[in-house]
């Protein structure tokens, strides 16, 4: 995609914290070029606003309600193909954001990073171009690329739920096995997905079956 400097470059935000939007609304809307034209609070509502007003650039939260906004970034790619996505998040680790830009986003920004990045990360995407936080950057050179299919190794509480999740439990009820809240037990399962490469719970069940996951495990105590 590639957009002409002089002009607007359309924004829709999506984050599920409102004070966060509002943050990022009065950050965005200071630049001459850029104008937010709508916000959503989960994937399904980003989805409708995408096909609603069809923007230049769609900032996107990692995690939100509504499933792991990684696996939808290439529904989002394939069917907004003019539409840059950035991705902003808290998520400093270099095979995240390998795997987030090999699935289609045009940029990854970490939350802790200056307001002139995210300013030059959108702007860059709406150009055509990627932009990556520099020191996440320096970080992913130094790491030897995952061969596709092969899954890193998963934590032992990572285990746990993706047990908990093949013998059928929702999020809620992990949650309330493993003394966890159900954002952090949403945010496991999308470390689960990517790390296997299984996007869905048929395909996560499958590997629980074939690795010998699904015999019963005490809960880990509260806090662990």
């Amino acid at each position: 995609m590639s957009k002409a400097a002089d002009d607007s470059v359309r924004i829709v935000l999506a984050d599920d914290h409102r004070l966060v939007r509002t943050g990022l609304r009065m950050l965005l809307d200071a630049e001459a070029d850029f104008e937010v034209v709508a916000e959503a609070g989960d994937v399904a509502s980003a989805i409708r606003c995408l096909r609603g007003y069809r923007p230049d650039v769609l900032l996107l939260d990692l995690n939100m309600p509504g499933g792991s906004s990684v696996s939808a970034i290439p529904q989002i790619a394939r069917e907004f193909p003019s539409t840059a996505i950035v991705v902003l998040t808290m998520d400093s680790q270099p095979p995240v954001a390998r795997e987030t830009l090999r699935r289609g986003a045009r940029g990854y920004v970490l939350k802790e990073s200056a307001d002139g990045e995210l300013v030059e990360a959108v702007r860059l995407a709406a150009r055509g171009a990627t932009y990556l936080t520099p020191s996440l950057g320096a970080r992913l050179a130094l790491e030897p690329a995952q061969a596709e299919g092969e899954g890193d190794e998963l934590t032992d509480r990572e285990t746990e739920i993706l047990r908990l999740i093949a013998l059928g439990h929702t999020n809620a009820d992990i949650a309330g096995q493993l003394f966890l809240s159900v954002r952090t037990v949403e945010s496991h399962r999308a470390h689960i997905q990517r790390k296997l490469h299984r996007r869905s719970r048929a395909e996560l069940v499958r590997y629980a079956l074939d690795h010998g996951l699904m015999a019963p495990s005490a809960p880990s105590a509260p806090g662990a």
